[in-house]
């Protein structure tokens, strides 16, 4: 197990796919159902070995909540705020360039 390159509430988009998002939780290794990683056409899968990001992710029709590999991420650097509803419930922010937890949900 390797140790999560991102952190909660950070800005990041995905590697292949035209979305970004923010991250408000990361599974050590793949904790989803195995429909969902079987859905995954077998030449892009990613390992199940690696953090598993969930995102509050939006592209440019539409907010979602996203489940990413850590290998399909890179740091979002474009310092836009994400409009996904659920950002602004979870988070204050962007505050230089991330978002940070509200009292209210740390735990």
């Amino acid at each position: 197990m390797q140790t999560a390159r991102f952190f909660i509430g950070q800005v990041v988009r995905h590697r292949v796919f035209p979305f970004r998002g923010v991250i408000f939780d990361v599974d050590p290794e793949f904790d989803n159902t195995e429909e969902w990683y079987q859905s995954i056409p077998q030449d892009v899968r990613p390992r199940k070995d690696q953090p598993f990001y969930h995102l509050f992710a939006e592209n440019a029709e539409t907010e979602y909540v996203a489940y990413v590999s850590e290998q399909n991420l890179l740091p979002d650097d474009t310092d836009a705020p994400v409009r996904h509803p659920q950002v602004n419930e979870m988070f204050d922010g962007p505050i230089d360039g991330a978002y940070r937890i509200k009292l209210a949900h740390r735990h």
